[in-house]
């Protein structure tokens, strides 16, 4: 990590928003691996990037939403992701895949390689849509 960033530094955030297209988990995992190397953050960014595009993908291949917005909130010492779609709530859970499946292992891969993870509303304001979140760091500062 870089040494020059402290604890009493304010997160910075970053946000982007693409179409719900079959190129969107792989811009959005090259843009947060480009940005945690940018931040320091480099012992992050392949967890991030698997991720991310687990996360994309799922937006892709489970909802309707026209678009993906991605935020990412670098701190000193964690990294926030939210994924955000605007389909109905509906929260996800991790089913066990068969030995064969193509998928069904974003959730699981979620639980094994985040620090914290979770499911909320995507625009409170609206209540619509929802937000799939997950943390990597040391823990340290919360």
């Amino acid at each position: 990590m870089d040494p020059i960033r402290t604890a009493t530094e304010p997160p910075q955030i970053y946000r982007i928003r693409t179409p719900n297209s079959p190129t969107s988990p792989k811009i959005c995992r090259d843009i947060v691996t480009l940005l945690l190397q940018a931040t320091g953050h480099h012992e992050h960014a392949d967890a991030a990037r698997l991720l991310v595009s687990e996360l994309v993908t799922n937006v892709h291949l489970h909802t309707a939403s026209q678009a993906v917005r991605l935020e990412t909130v670098v701190r000193h010492d964690r990294v926030r992701v939210s994924v955000y779609d605007d389909a109905p709530v509906i929260e996800p859970h991790p089913k066990p895949p068969g030995a064969q499946a193509e998928s069904g292992r974003g959730l699981v891969l979620l639980s094994g390689l985040a620090q914290e993870w979770g499911v909320g509303l995507g625009d409170e304001s609206r209540g619509t849509g929802k937000r799939v979140w997950f943390e990597l760091g040391d823990g340290r500062g919360r």
